[in-house]
């Protein structure tokens, strides 16, 4: 996000650095029980909301319930009042986007299925030094000052000012432990256009990312076999366990253990597919002015092959596995980070009708029956070329060639994403 500075030629960027933080066992306590405090605020927002009649729905009197409900129950006032405020204001945000139809209504917030977060919305309170060069020191309201792994320059100290400084950090739970993400406002030179190249991509399963000038961008399994046979092992295991738990009675701890096994690993392999992800597509945004990818409908492409009991499907296992692999590749992770990285650097970012792009000769343009023979091999089957080659590198230029002939969509840096409410939800009448 962009906005335009002060001075002539500089703008303001607004961005996020993640980090791990180091916690003791106490510590991590005080932040779950934060944690699950900000998420009970949302749930009674949410149903004290649903109560009222739309006339009495204002943001002053959901603040007083607020502050009643911290100051009443002592389990709700572990949460800092800053962070209250933040869940307040994020909850009308929520029914904002639902009414201007970006997004469906708010609902309720499971307690095994919501990611646990806590907001911090004044960087004032943060305290931000940097200790030595591997560890930094953050202040956290309510718990003290965390050290949190130093892996980027943050503007701190001396370097931060009114242009450059951190507005804010959101704490969030995954399976591998708490990490802290700063939001961070820096001023900087607007980017000039950039003199890089045209390259069109075309992304897959055994080639990650083909591109139109004969390079790839390939990676190793996310996971090694060792690790692989692990989660495996876990997941059998937590199979059995389930398969022992009567209707209706509660989830053992030992299968809740297992279960937290299974997920930091794949947690672990999901940070190392982002880090891929962000090396790469900086990369290519510093190489390339002009990128140029396919418009991929993935939900679709997703689908489950079961069918229906009338029409069953076929094939249902080797499409599930089809579809682990697309969305383990997460390719649309990867366009979201090309779109901002090539607008930083000046760059454009389009894409292109995706349909046929594996069966068109980037040659002569045509497409023949049987010209892809495999994965790897495309012989355009048209007498008049011939052409032969890598078909994934085939599909790149084709998708290159689509943009240079006009017909490119709407530039992806720019997209604006649409959601639509469900069929059930009323916006106008849940004002």
């Amino acid at each position: 996000m962009e906005q335009q500075g002060l001075e002539e030629g500089l703008v303001k960027r607004q961005f996020g650095h993640r980090a791990r933080l180091a916690l003791a066992p106490a510590q991590v306590a005080v932040l779950d029980a934060q944690a699950h405090a900000a998420r009970t605020t949302w749930n009674l927002l949410h149903a004290w909301w649903l109560m009222l009649p739309k006339a009495k729905r204002t943001l002053a009197a959901a603040d007083t319930v607020i502050r009643q409900g911290r100051a009443e129950i002592d389990w709700l006032g572990v949460l800092p009042a800053q962070s209250a405020q933040a869940v307040l204001k994020t909850y009308f945000r929520a029914w904002r986007n639902c009414w201007e139809g970006r997004a469906g209504a708010p609902e309720f917030k499971a307690r095994f299925r919501t990611r646990m977060s806590i907001d911090i919305p004044q960087g004032r309170d943060l305290h931000v030094v940097r200790v030595h060069r591997r560890w930094g020191m953050v202040n956290i309201p309510k718990l003290g000052k965390v050290r949190f792994r130093w892996t980027r320059d943050l503007p701190v100290g001396k370097g931060a000012d009114k242009s450059n400084r951190v507005t804010g950090a959101r704490l969030v739970k995954d399976a591998l432990g708490w990490h802290i993400a700063f939001r961070v406002q820096a001023l900087a030179q607007a980017p000039a256009e950039h003199p890089g190249p045209e390259v069109g991509i075309d992304a897959g399963i055994t080639i990650p990312l083909a591109l139109s000038d004969g390079e790839r961008a390939e990676h190793e399994p996310w996971l090694s076999k060792k690790e692989e046979t692990r989660l495996l092992s876990f997941e059998q295991r937590a199979a059995r366990r389930k398969g022992h738990r009567k209707k209706g009675e509660r989830t053992s701890r030992r299968l809740h253990r297992t279960y937290d096994q299974i997920a930091r690993i794949r947690a672990t392999a999901k940070r190392r597919r982002e880090d891929w992800q962000h090396k790469t597509t900086t990369a290519l945004a510093e190489t390339y002015g002009t990128v140029v990818v396919e418009a991929l409908p993935i939900t679709n492409m997703t689908k489950s092959a079961k069918g229906t009991v009338e029409q069953p499907g076929k094939n249902i296992a080797q499409k599930a596995g089809l579809n682990r692999s697309i969305l383990g590749e997460a390719w649309g992770r990867t366009v979201e980070l090309l779109a901002y990285k090539v607008a930083h650097r000046g760059g454009v970012l389009a894409e292109v009708p995706a349909p046929g792009t594996s069966q068109e000769c980037s040659r002569c343009h045509t497409v023949t029956p049987g010209s892809r023979r495999n994965q790897a091999e495309f012989v355009c089957n048209n007498p008049a070329c011939g052409w032969e080659g890598n078909a994934d590198h085939n599909a790149a230029r084709t998708v290159l060639h689509r943009y240079r002939t006009g017909h490119a969509l709407v530039p992806a840096a720019g997209r604006a994403v649409v959601r639509r409410a469900g069929h059930g939800v009323k916006p106008a009448t849940a004002r």
